[in-house]
């Protein structure tokens, strides 16, 4: 394993649960009956036992959106042509894209990063480029991409994650994603990773009809076929059968969790990633939300695998991090209820009676 990567694990150590005690016992003596609001309470907990404060802070908001094609595209399992990516990517830097709106509703600053996309940016677009690869290899026909080019995936997300630490201090990322085919890939590793069949998690994607899914299904059976990966080795199912952006948002899990921030992921993309670190780093797991449960088939069954509650059920698929955007405004909700709200010896409110 790269050096790196290995300090990163080594990094992830356990929550602070005596802290998340004393964080409940100050929520219990809060103006409310205890428990009243209900699952506020426990991100407010849980944010203050990952940043190991009893006054945390969700001021610094960071949405990572990874970028990178897939080379199994070519077996036409999405609705969309590979170009899509390109032209996505650059909707997003000129804030034209449902993500843009939704990170300015919640004040929260974007990261592009070009993973792996098929065709090059110009260098000035404000776009961070760690591309590894024009895309993947067809997974169908053999590995995605060799153990090196996995290890730069993931050293680019804890890089891009430490980078913008080091500037200016981060409360709280979400992931975001964006990849023509990439569900193919996710589909992959949730069936690898959760051991469940390819048709319970093999969904739409961008949209395609019965005749599409029936192919799809078939290329994620061949590429399992084929690549054999190892559901106890998490750097070996990202590369037989994961995706430039995924290794992307590994990185940004492990690293966040080493450094004690909370991560809220997105939707089936985002899940097929936090699979993969929590197969690296088990710890890691205590330091993801699940913002939504996307209409994505096998995202409930990854979220089950991770034993993680979704914040919120609307019906969305799209991706970019726009559920991990809402997401994060929740856990900022519950955290101003911690640091705000008064005691009833504050307020002067007879605990008793009420």
């Amino acid at each position: 394993m790269n050096k790196k990567i290995a300090k990163i694990i080594q990094k992830i150590g356990p929550i602070n649960f005596k802290l998340m005690e004393k964080a409940q016992n100050k929520l219990d003596n809060l103006t409310k009956p205890q428990g009243s609001l209900g699952r506020l309470e426990d991100f407010a907990k849980r944010v203050a036992g990952i940043s190991e404060t009893l006054s945390p802070t969700v001021k610094r908001k960071v949405i990572f959106v990874m970028a990178g094609d897939h080379g199994v595209a070519e077996e036409g399992v999405s609705a969309y042509p590979q170009e899509v990516t390109f032209q996505m990517v650059d909707n997003f830097i000129q804030g034209g894209a449902a993500i843009n709106v939704l990170a300015n509703h919640i004040g929260a600053k974007i990261i592009v990063v070009d993973m792996g996309v098929a065709k090059d940016f110009p260098p000035e677009k404000g776009i961070v480029i760690k591309k590894i690869a024009y895309g993947t290899k067809n997974i169908t026909k053999g590995p995605a991409m060799n153990k090196v080019e996995a290890e730069k995936a993931i050293i680019a997300g804890i890089e891009v994650f430490e980078d913008e630490l080091s500037r200016k201090g981060i409360d709280i990322i979400g992931l975001g994603e964006m990849g023509i085919a990439n569900t193919t890939s996710s589909s992959a590793i949730v069936a690898c990773l959760t051991k469940s069949k390819v048709e319970e998690v093999t969904g739409r994607g961008t949209g395609i009809n019965q005749k599409q899914i029936k192919n799809k299904i078939e290329v994620i059976k061949r590429a399992l076929e084929i690549n054999k990966p190892n559901p106890q080795d998490g750097f070996d199912v990202l590369s037989k059968i994961g995706g430039f952006e995924i290794g992307g948002l590994v990185g940004c899990i492990l690293a966040a969790a080493a450094h004690r921030v909370p991560v809220v992921i997105d939707g089936f993309i985002s899940v097929a990633s936090a699979l993969i670190a929590v197969t690296i780093a088990p710890q890691a797991a205590n330091y993801i939300f699940s913002s939504h449960n996307s209409v994505e088939k096998g995202h409930k069954i990854a979220l089950d695998y991770l034993g993680k509650t979704p914040m919120f059920d609307l019906n969305m698929r799209l991706g970019e991090g726009t559920g991990a955007a809402l997401g994060i405004s929740f856990i900022e909700a519950g955290v101003k209820i911690l640091n705000q709200m008064a005691t009833f010896a504050d307020a002067g409110v007879d605990k008793i009676s009420r």
